[in-house]
């Protein structure tokens, strides 16, 4: 069948699948972890190059390096009014609510062990200052260990210099910029695996957690469900009109991406991808590959209602009270932890470990209560954090006066790039007049 051909389809039936064999058959489902993690390794060696390809060429092409700072700074100020959003809707909704109130869980009861290795992370990232966090000690290190903020600054850097440079690196420039097509060629063959990479850890999350986790804390799961849709529809679909472009739409031009996000619990499996689309739709490169990563470190809406609302509801569930002016102290606590994650999976439970040990008024051991649920929340967290992401990069093209909403609204209504996409004979990412896309750029400059 002709629709079985569609990437999100069949990214739905590898979904599908890996509930009913994880519900099913639990034990077959644990084993099956090793798909979704290969598939995103597979998606991981290729993301610090993309970056890299991607951030250096666009900045080589901006008219002035003012402009980048422009850009920078708008991204930040972007970043921290959303977030601070999702942080307060989170904190409101939990006070409401009450998802902890009549557990009555004692603290000492609680074993401190199991978030041992939490724990240990946050002494270790507190042991490093930012600029030691940012700044590599290697240029090849940063790119092996996959640290997107100190590839990104290296990116920034490089693309400085190709710029100052611009008539004597003409040829580097090319050889760059023909290598981001080459990647993003590897990235479409990869991405031929989402549907297994999504039956894999999907079976897992089902197997290993199963159903009975979820009943225990079913109201958590449903409170985070319910505000995170609700952020996403009435936050972002807000911005989104302000930016001139529809949310429906949006998610609908997305959908493989959240699906594949679903799946694998990680936004880091789709950021290739994601860039190329948010291209596709008219956000220029420079500011696609500057406000993009960042985003995965300090754009991160999902984790931020994550983290009030898992924060409030261990302190419900210990019979912790806490004041206002105590919650308002959480809150700008969190407005720090919550920055600087790495988009993965656990890397919201170090952030809430942090907050928790900084806070030093509601109990570390606590985060144990939701240890079972995690990957769980993980799910909608991880879409959240995409959407974000996604909205935020086409707010600052909007803002850089370099979107066009119109045409944009018109690609969404039929965007043929995204079909054309789903066809085999055009992988290689050619146009339709067989040229490719970094023949037509520089034909266009």
């Amino acid at each position: 069948m002709r629709v079985l051909r569609h990437l999100y389809v069949q990214v739905l039936i590898g979904l599908a699948a890996g509930i009913v064999v994880g519900y099913f058959m639990p034990d077959l489902g644990v084993q099956m972890k090793p798909l979704g993690d290969t598939f995103i390794r597979l998606i991981k060696m290729l993301i610090t190059l993309v970056i890299f390809c991607t951030v250096s060429i666009g900045i080589a092409r901006m008219e002035s390096l003012k402009a980048v700072g422009r850009v920078g700074l708008k991204t930040i100020v972007y970043f921290e009014v959303v977030t601070t959003v999702a942080l307060v809707i989170g904190l409101v909704v939990a006070n409401v609510l009450h998802p902890g109130a009549g557990l009555n869980i004692d603290p000492g009861t609680l074993d401190p062990h199991a978030v041992g290795h939490y724990v240990t992370e946050v002494h270790n990232e507190a042991s490093t200052n930012f600029l030691e966090q940012i700044v590599p000690n290697s240029v090849i290190g940063a790119f092996a260990r996959g640290d997107l903020l100190q590839v990104l600054l290296f990116s920034v850097l490089f693309g400085i210099a190709l710029s100052l440079t611009s008539r004597r690196s003409r040829f580097l420039t090319r050889v760059i910029e023909q290598t981001s097509d080459a990647l993003m060629t590897i990235v479409e063959m990869i991405m031929r695996l989402a549907p297994l990479g999504a039956f894999g850890a999907m079976a897992f999350t089902v197997g290993k957690y199963g159903i009975t986790t979820l009943q225990q804390l079913g109201l958590l799961i449903v409170c985070f469900y319910v505000t995170s849709i609700l952020f996403i529809v009435l936050v972002l679909g807000t911005i989104c009109r302000w930016a001139g472009v529809g949310l429906w739409p949006l998610l609908k031009y997305l959908r493989e991406e959240l699906l594949i996000v679903l799946g694998t619990s990680t936004t880091e499996s789709v950021l290739p991808r994601l860039m190329e689309k948010l291209e596709r739709l008219g956000c220029p490169k420079t500011v696609v590959g500057l406000v993009l990563p960042t985003g995965y470190s300090f754009n991160l809406d999902g984790a931020a209602i994550y983290l009030t609302m898992t924060s409030l509801f261990i302190a419900q569930a210990t019979n912790t009270h806490l004041t206002l002016w105590q919650q308002l102290g959480l809150l700008a606590v969190l407005m720090l932890t919550s920055k600087g994650g790495a988009g993965v999976a656990g890397a919201a439970l170090v952030a809430l470990t942090a907050t928790l040990s900084t806070h030093n008024i509601i109990p570390v051991a606590g985060i144990t209560l939701i240890l079972g649920i995690d990957r769980v929340l993980n799910e909608v967290r991880a879409i959240v954090n995409m959407i974000g992401n996604a909205v935020a990069t086409i707010v600052v093209a909007r803002w850089e006066g370099a979107f066009d909403a119109r045409a944009a609204r018109e690609f969404l209504a039929a965007p043929p790039q995204e079909v054309l996409r789903d066809e085999p004979q055009t992988q290689t990412g050619d146009l339709e007049d067989g040229t490719s896309p970094a023949f037509a750029r520089e034909n266009s400059n």
